[in-house]
């Protein structure tokens, strides 16, 4: 079963959600402090670089299964054009209303 994005709990978490899904990268980086940084499957990596190609690029697209931790953990289906769907976890660290960083993995 799905959550729908507009029942999540953390409104930065949602805000990055809808901004992701809607591919509006202007208001996807609104999501972000200056100095965000993300990691994937443990690795840190170059976010702008990342999100374009993971998402803007390849039309990436989160449906919520589950959220824990007040909305700042995230299990979904992550489907993009590059690799499908596949099941992912998401941890977001909340600065300020902001998201200061984010890290991503198979879940």
């Amino acid at each position: 079963m799905t959550i729908p994005v507009e029942q999540l709990s953390d409104p930065a978490v949602r805000a990055f959600v809808v901004a992701l899904n809607d591919n509006d990268q202007a208001a996807f980086f609104g999501t972000l402090t200056p100095d965000a940084t993300m990691s994937d499957d443990g690795s840190d990596r170059d976010l702008r670089d990342w999100t374009e190609r993971e998402v803007f690029s390849s039309n990436g697209f989160m449906e919520v299964e589950e959220e824990t931790d007040g909305g700042r953990a995230l299990v979904v289906t992550y489907r993009n054009d590059t690799w499908g769907a596949m099941r992912t976890a998401w941890r977001f660290t909340v600065d300020g209303g902001k998201i200061s960083r984010f890290e991503t993995g198979q879940a």
